[in-house]
């Protein structure tokens, strides 16, 4: 049995441009431990689908991991039936009734209203100006910290995602996330009586009738905000500039030969937002020929699954006639994503449609600097200048 080939990569390149390095490691050395990032990196569709399943051996649990240290001990860091009961506490606020029945025509009032501000100005940043708030509006919604401002939600989620991917260590990144954690923990503490009594189904609200102990609370609130935030925002913008980039998938959702499912499903699997998760190693063992010592550190590189030509067709292209039913961007087994029907609600169903109903003609503003893109365990666009009639 052998250890997992260690290979290097060049780590700004890495975070313009993941794509290269991970089709080289996806085809010479699937399995491989990369010095810059002290982790072995799994980058094949279906051996991550597999080990995701086997949580006995690749854990979630990871104590001395950065998300535990920096947000708290979650769900999403935990295996078993501590992480099903916490899925479950949540399960009233993000079950698909929920997302349809009640939170459905909420998010579509935050896209209304962030539309008719941005109407008259005939150009805008899709990013800061569109996916940034209606996504942090959306998201104040469902946690219930209402009390917190769109751009103070964006930019905690923001700090927050940045610290728990330093993995070089550097302290700026570290202290950032620390003052973003504080803030939320006073909004949650400032909250707890009124959403216990709202009627409304918010995360806060819920967690605190299921009789989840503060802390938990705490942590997975961040949880939620950590990857609620980031993740439509980015698939947001990214699927527009996708759209608009590429007339003739547009023309096909125009001509309802796409749907805008299609589109968020697609884009997702393309660049997939969320482009990594870790796991622990809980005990030794052999994986497809190669040895995994305990304690050990696993990369899940989601972005490289997705582009995995033994699993899709034209993988490294946005093709709405791609097959998405592999792809893996919301993860797999006991740990898929408890919020991927409020992301679909919210993407796919709300921003996608109200943008392009509510702009005719709108295209990407060729006067201003070109859309930039950058980020592998989170990837998204930096900006999205466009222009409507």
């Amino acid at each position: 049995m052998a250890r997992p080939p260690v290979i290097d990569i060049d780590l700004n390149q890495f975070k313009s441009d993941p794509y290269p390095a991970l089709a080289e490691l996806r085809k010479e050395s699937p399995i491989a431990y990369v010095p810059q990032l002290g982790s072995i990196l799994f980058t094949r569709r279906d051996d991550i689908a597999t080990a995701e399943k086997n949580v006995s051996v690749f854990s979630s649990h990871q104590p001395e991991g950065l998300m535990n240290k920096l947000m708290g001990h979650n769900m999403m860091r935990k295996d078993g039936s501590d992480h099903q009961q916490e899925k479950k506490a949540i399960f009233p606020s993000m079950s698909p009734a929920t997302v349809r029945d009640y939170w459905t025509n909420v998010f579509q009032h935050h896209a209304d209203e962030v539309l008719e501000h941005l109407a008259p100005a005939g150009h805008a940043d899709l990013v800061r100006q569109y996916a940034l708030p209606f996504s942090a509006n959306c998201l104040r919604s469902l946690t219930g910290l209402t009390n917190v401002t769109a751009a103070q939600m964006d930019s905690a989620s923001q700090h927050m995602i940045d610290g728990i991917a330093n993995y070089t260590g550097q302290p700026e990144i570290e202290a950032k996330c620390n003052r973003a954690t504080a803030l939320l923990d006073e909004a949650i503490k400032d909250k707890m009586a009124s959403a216990a009594a709202d009627s409304e189904p918010s995360l806060l609200g819920v967690m605190q009738h299921a009789g989840m102990p503060i802390e938990s609370i705490c942590a997975n609130i961040k949880l939620a905000i950590s990857g609620g935030q980031n993740e439509p925002r980015d698939a947001i913008a990214g699927a527009s500039w996708a759209l608009l980039s590429h007339p003739d998938q547009l023309a096909a959702v125009n001509s309802g030969t796409a749907s805008w499912l299609n589109v968020f499903e697609e884009y997702a699997r393309w660049i997939s937002p969320i482009g990594m998760s870790p796991r622990r190693i809980a005990k030794d063992y052999c994986f497809s020929g190669i040895n995994l010592l305990q304690d050990e550190r696993v990369f899940f590189m989601f972005g490289a699954a997705n582009r995995d030509h033994s699993c899709f067709t034209n993988p490294d292209q946005f093709d709405l006639t791609n097959d998405t039913s592999k792809s893996i961007a919301f993860g797999a087994g006991p740990h898929f994503c408890a919020g991927a029907w409020a992301s679909r609600a919210m993407i796919a169903d709300v921003a996608l449609p109200a943008l392009f109903k509510r702009f005719k003609n709108l295209r990407i503003d060729d006067q201003q600097p070109q859309p930039m893109m950058e980020g592998w365990a989170f990837r998204g666009l930096l900006s999205l200048p466009v222009t409507w009639s």
